[in-house]
């Protein structure tokens, strides 16, 4: 079976080129180690507009028209600080008007961002220990995509 992906990314990084996330999408790392066995294309790939999200609800609506089965929110929503206070809203507002599974995040943490989130206890919680473990790899493979 064939997925079909969408990422949205966190407007703070609009300029970003997506390396990191095509990277990780070809070699199958963080969280798209879940396709290990699986074709995939890459359907769409924008930002959310900025908070509170005002792109999340058209983006995905143009997803939708190339048959999207999968939105990967970028690991950039998780690693910036402070990391994204509508990841939940941008899940919960996916899955139950476009009947979509949400993924958290696209490529590994960078041992960068690892270090600083750890130092400040930004993901203690049991949420933030949800929405991390996709992308949180050991420290050899962080360290490359530092």
């Amino acid at each position: 079976m064939k997925e079909n992906i969408g990422i949205i990314i966190c407007d703070r990084y609009r300029r970003c080129a997506g390396g990191k996330c095509f990277r990780s999408l070809q070699k199958r790392e963080g969280a798209f180690v879940r396709y290990k066995d699986t074709e995939v294309e890459l359907v769409g790939y924008t930002t959310c507009d900025g908070c509170p999200g005002g792109n999340i609800e058209y983006a995905v609506d143009e997803m939708m028209k190339s048959n999207v089965t999968k939105i990967h929110l970028a690991t950039g929503l998780i690693v910036g600080y402070p990391p994204c206070p509508y990841i939940h809203d941008f899940t919960n507002f996916i899955e139950t008007k476009y009947g979509l599974e949400v993924v958290f995040g696209t490529h590994p943490i960078p041992q960068k961002y690892f270090l600083i989130h750890e130092k400040l206890g930004t993901w203690k919680s049991d949420m933030w220990q949800e929405i991390i473990q996709p992308t949180l790899v050991d420290k050899e493979l962080r360290l490359e995509y530092d």
